[in-house]
């Protein structure tokens, strides 16, 4: 305490020009985010703090910005790490040179794999980093009671992340049935967190059932795809993360919302992002080009990628350039393509001409045994076959741009008493097959939408429980697809004919590789190109084929035990 008082003594120096700052940038265009203005001054940073925003300031170290634009470090309030497929240091390096200098992550995906084990080690993974990445403690571990995860997380194990110092508060109640329903040990995690920040997860939720799930104390929620649908969640004093991701796409319907009586409930996010999209399009700061073009204007846009979310999540020391904040800056070369030039972190920079000065992977990176695990029963091309019980059944139908999926209802032709799939009507199987306990479980339904003509392709990442999850042409296709994963100890592939076409291999949990972005990037590439190449249309396969194993998004979905019929939210049959 008695050196933290002589830095604020000094930092109280630095800011009436008694002493030196460490740093001032002159010469650069300010943000000011409380009038909305670009003002042209000095920032002078002292200790990791800035100490004023002024003119004549002097420095140990100066920098001229030559008119270039500085803006807070870029927040991204809403991000699943492991969809990144990066270890978090590997996430870290690849965000800092997009002007990303803090995340709040809910790392459910790996939690839902190995626990609190699997929490304990990204936390332990990104300490120390001159890249801030703070946690929320998963709600729903597994998300519902209709599917089979690796461990499950009640109330009893969420009070020991309470209070952690990077532990913001619970992560995204997704099972809104759950809470409009009183499930008890669900009202035990919102009761434990309700000094902290609630999120919310209710995609479609309206009406009386809406209020009924935000008087529970959940103040925000992701899931608007309709701009009547966000502004009824506004007026109920939500805050509306604005998602922007690899299958997502938000932006478009919901930023003609954002107005000066609204703007502070709003913010960006990007959810669950590919490495494909962040090596080539960049992170928040894609956002902002986007929301710029879409209409908004610059300074708004950039309050929705720091100040908003910092206030939403008690980050006080954060999200705007002003004396006392945290010096978090990112410099672009304009408000327009928000290109990044250089990056400060806790007054250090970190990024010059947009490339990391230093990698962030110093100390070995070290998995656990227990996040290695595939541990699946043993499997026979006969377990994904499908008797024929009659002439209709219910198939997945893809909503292309988003998560949602619709149910449709198609009549269907038996061969030799079984159901098979139908490349002329676009109808695969899909299967989900048990991964954690060798229960031998597979689900079994048919989708629409991703157009193969032949092989298969194969995820060990299928939201939230990560089962294995397999789309495909033939039966012997997709049990070569789930046994290659099993091989490799997950991942993704793509298989024909008995040949592997493309793998991205993902030790960490089935999730997450300990590659750089370029060359994970590089892989999934390859995935989706060899999809491509068996008639595949999607952008993303992948990134759709993950989703559809989540019984908590509408519609129909599919698990390892069984078609998930989400607005009844119980198990029903394939047929008809």
């Amino acid at each position: 305490m008695e050196d933290l008082r002589k830095i604020l003594k000094k930092r109280i120096q630095v800011a009436k020009k008694e002493i030196p700052a460490d740093l001032v940038l002159k010469g650069g265009w300010v943000t000011n985010l409380f009038t909305g203005e670009l003002v042209q001054c000095d920032i002078a940073i002292f200790e990791g703090f800035i100490a004023a925003v002024g003119k004549g300031y002097e420095g140990t170290e100066t920098k001229d910005l030559h008119g270039k634009v500085v803006a807070p470090g870029l927040i991204d309030a809403h991000i699943h790490i492991e969809s990144s497929m990066l270890h978090p240091r590997r996430l870290a390096e690849a965000l800092l040179p997009c002007g990303t200098t803090t995340i709040i992550s809910d790392p459910h995906e790996i939690a839902n794999v190995a626990g609190l084990e699997g929490i304990d080690f990204m936390m332990k993974e990104t300490e120390d980093l001159p890249f801030d990445i703070f946690f929320m403690a998963p709600s729903c571990v597994p998300s519902s009671h209709l599917e089979t995860s690796g461990a499950e997380l009640g109330s009893e194990e969420l009070a020991s992340l309470r209070g952690k110092t990077r532990v913001l508060g619970l992560a995204e109640v997704m099972n809104y049935p759950g809470i409009l329903g009183g499930e008890e040990d669900l009202l035990k995690k919102i009761l434990l967190f309700r000094d902290f920040v609630i999120d919310g997860h209710c995609p479609k939720l309206r009406g009386e059932e809406l209020q009924a799930y935000i008087s529970a104390g959940i103040r925000s929620d992701h899931e608007c795809t309709e701009a009547e649908e966000a502004l009824e969640k506004v007026s109920a004093g939500m805050m509306v993360m604005i998602r922007e991701g690899t299958s997502a796409k938000n932006l478009q319907e919901l930023i003609p919302l954002v107005k000066a009586e609204t703007i502070s409930q709003f913010c960006l996010v990007s959810d669950d992002l590919h490495p494909h999209d962040i090596l080539h399009r960049g992170h928040i700061n894609h956002l902002l080009r986007k929301a710029i073009h879409l209409g908004l204007d610059p300074i708004s846009a950039v309050r929705l990628a720091t100040l908003n979310p910092a206030r939403f999540f008690r980050l006080t020391d954060r999200g705007a350039i002003a004396p006392g904040y945290r010096g978090d800056l990112v410099v672009f070369e304009d408000l327009r393509q928000f290109n990044v030039d250089v990056v400060i972190k806790n007054g250090k920079e970190v990024v010059s001409q947009g490339t990391l000065l230093a990698p962030l992977t110093g100390k070995a990176m070290v998995v656990p045994s227990r996040l290695r695990a595939m541990n699946m029963a043993p499997l026979d091309p006969k377990g994904f076959k499908i008797p024929c019980q009659g002439m209709k059944v219910r198939v997945i139908e893809l909503i292309p741009g988003q998560i949602l999926t619709s149910e449709a209802v198609e009549e269907v032709e038996a061969k030799e008493g079984e159901l098979t799939s139908d490349t002329n009507r676009d109808l695969l199987k899909i299967a989900v097959v048990e991964r954690h306990k060798a229960t031998g479980r597979i689900g079994l339904g048919m989708v629409r939408g991703f157009g193969l003509k032949r092989g298969a392709l194969a995820s060990s990442v299928a939201h939230d429980s990560h089962n294995v999850i397999v789309v495909g042409v033939s039966d012997e296709d997709l049990y070569q697809a789930v046994e290659e994963l099993r091989d490799m100890g997950g991942g993704l592939v793509v298989v024909a004919d008995g040949t592997v076409l493309g793998r991205v291999p993902l030790p960490v949990a089935g999730l997450m590789s300990m590659d750089p972005l370029e060359s994970v990037a590089r892989q999934a590439d390859e995935v989706r190109r060899a999809a491509g190449a068996l008639g595949c249309r999607l952008e993303d396969p992948f990134m759709a084929l993950s989703f559809l194993a989540l019984p908590v998004i509408p519609e129909l979905r599919v698990t390892d035990l069984g078609l998930i019929d989400v607005k009844r939210f119980e198990i029903v049959p394939l047929f008809v």
